[in-house]
C-alpha cells in the first residue's frame, strides 16, 4: 500500500512547469502541503517575486538555497579539471547544478518531514534521471513524483492553458515559450524553431549573455587567466572568487561572441536532441586550462586524461555524479592537477578564441632541447638507435614479407 502524501517538497524555478505543477499536486494528492524550494545557482533576476508567486499558486512556503559558492568549488572545477565535455561541445552546464540541487532537496525534505519529493522534469528529458539518481543516493526510500510522467497534460501549450485555468501568472507567451536553463555557468534553449536543425538558430532573438559573433567588436580583447593545481583564481591579475571570475568572464567572453553553442546531442533516454548553449565564460576557462596542461602535464598523463576527461562527462551528464567511479576519477584528476599552476593569455575576437602566450613555473617544455639553434643537451645521433629500435617490428614483418614473396 502507497503511504498517503500529506507534505511535498517540490524543486521549484517558477517556470511554466513547476508553477502548475503546486495546484496540480494539490488537485491530485488530497490537498497536500507544497513545500517550494528555489535554488539560487546563479540565475538572478529569474529568482525575484518567486515567494509571491509560489504561495498565491498554493505553496505554504519557499526556501531560496543559495548554492553558487557550492556550485563553484564542489561541482563546477572538479569537472573543469577533468577536462570533461560531453561529445565534445557541451561543457555540462545543467548537468553538474543537477545532483547540488537534488542534494539540499533532500536536506529540506527530512528537516521538513515531507513524505516525497517533485520535480518538473519531461518523461523525455536527462534531468529527471539527475534528479533522481542524485535522490537515491541520499534518501533511497523517498517517494518522488514526478508529473509530466502521469499526469495528461501532452504539450506546453496545455500546460499554458491548464495555468490560464488556474489563475497561475505566467512571464511568457505561447511565441517566446523556448525551453530554457540558466545558472551562473550557462543558459540553454531548446524548443519552438530550434526543434528543427534545418533551422537557423535566431541569435538576435534568443541569446542573453552576450552578442553573436557578427555583432562584436572589431578589435580584439586579451585576457589573462591564472590558476593554481587546475583551479581558476585571477583574471587579469585580479584575485577573485570562483562565483565571481565566472561572472567577470561570461561578461568579457559574452561581448566577444565567446562560446556559442549550437549541439544536436545524445540524450540519456536514447533520443537526439537540439538545442543552443551559451557559455561565455567557461569556455574561456576550458581553453585556457587545456593550455596550461599542454606545458604542465607530461605526454602519458595527458593523453590518459583525455579518455578519462571523456568517461567524466559520460558520468556527469548521467547522472552519476554521486558513484564511486566518479568520486575516484576526481580522485585520479586531482593528483594531475599538482603542477597546474601558471598563467595563460588568450585574445579574443568575435566567437574565437586566439592562444596569446602561456607560462607556468612547472612547465615541462625545455626551449634549450626544442630549440632549431645549437644546442648543447640533445645528441641528434641518438635518434639512429631509438628509431632501429622503435622501428624493429616494422622492420621484422618487412623482411618476413618479402622472404614469403620470393619463394
Amino acid at each position: 500500500m502507497e503511504k498517503e502524501i500529506k507534505k511535498v517538497v517540490l524543486a521549484y524555478s517558477g517556470g511554466l512547469d513547476t508553477s502548475i505543477i503546486i495546484p496540480w499536486l494539490k488537485e491530485n494528492f488530497n490537498n497536500c502541503e507544497v513545500i517550494a524550494v528555489a535554488a539560487d545557482v546563479g540565475q538572478g533576476a529569474e529568482l525575484n517575486g518567486l515567494e509571491e508567486k509560489a504561495k498565491k499558486t498554493g505553496a505554504s512556503k519557499l526556501y531560496i538555497a543559495d548554492l553558487k559558492k557550492q556550485l563553484v568549488e564542489d561541482y563546477i572545477w572538479p569537472t573543469l579539471k577533468a577536462d570533461a565535455v560531453y561529445e565534445g561541445k557541451y561543457l555540462l552546464g545543467t548537468s553538474f547544478a543537477r545532483p547540488l540541487i537534488a542534494k539540499r532537496l533532500v536536506e529540506i525534505a527530512k528537516a521538513e518531514g515531507a513524505d516525497a519529493i517533485a520535480h518538473g522534469c519531461t518523461g523525455k528529458g536527462n534531468d529527471q534521471v539527475r534528479f533522481e539518481l542524485s535522490i537515491k543516493a541520499f534518501a533511497p526510500d523517498m517517494t518522488i513524483i514526478a508529473p509530466w510522467r502521469i499526469w495528461n497534460i501532452k504539450s506546453r501549450d496545455e500546460e499554458i492553458d491548464y495555468a490560464e485555468a488556474h489563475n497561475v501568472p505566467l512571464n511568457i507567451t505561447r511565441e517566446t515559450n523556448y525551453s530554457k536553463d540558466k545558472n551562473l555557468w550557462h543558459l540553454s534553449h531548446e524548443g519552438l524553431d530550434l526543434e528543427s536543425p534545418a533551422n537557423e538558430p535566431k541569435y538576435d532573438k534568443i541569446l542573453e549573455l552576450g552578442v553573436s559573433p557578427e555583432k562584436a567588436p572589431d578589435k580584439p580583447e586579451y585576457v589573462t587567466i591564472s590558476f593554481e593545481k587546475g583551479i581558476p583564481v585571477k583574471v587579469n591579475g585580479e584575485k577573485l572568487c570562483g562565483v565571481d571570475i565566472i561572472a567577470k568572464l561570461n561578461k568579457i567572453g559574452g561581448a566577444n561572441g565567446i562560446g556559442i553553442a549550437d549541439i544536436v546531442e545524445n540524450r540519456l533516454v536514447g533520443m537526439k536532441s537540439r538545442g543552443v548553449y551559451e557559455t561565455p565564460g567557461g569556455t574561456i576557462l576550458y581553453h585556457a586550462h587545456k593550455k596550461l596542461e599542454e606545458i604542465c602535464l607530461d605526454k602519458d598523463t595527458f593523453h590518459y586524461k583525455e579518455g578519462v576527461a571523456q568517461k567524466f562527462a559520460e558520468l556527469v551528464y548521467d547522472g552519476k555524479w554521486f558513484t564511486p567511479l566518479r568520486e575516484a576519477l576526481s580522485a585520479f584528476v586531482d593528483s594531475t592537477q599538482e603542477t597546474v599552476t601558471g598563467d595563460v593569455k588568450l585574445k579574443l575576437y568575435k566567437g574565437n578564441i586566439i592562444d596569446a602566450g602561456v607560462t607556468s613555473p612547472y612547465s615541462l617544455y625545455d626551449e634549450e632541447i626544442a630549440t632549431f639553434s645549437e644546442d648543447h643537451v640533445y645528441n641528434q645521433a641518438d635518434a639512429s638507435g631509438f628509431i632501429n629500435l622503435f622501428g624493429l617490428p616494422i622492420t621484422v614483418q618487412a623482411m618476413k614479407k618479402l622472404k614469403a614473396e620470393k619463394k
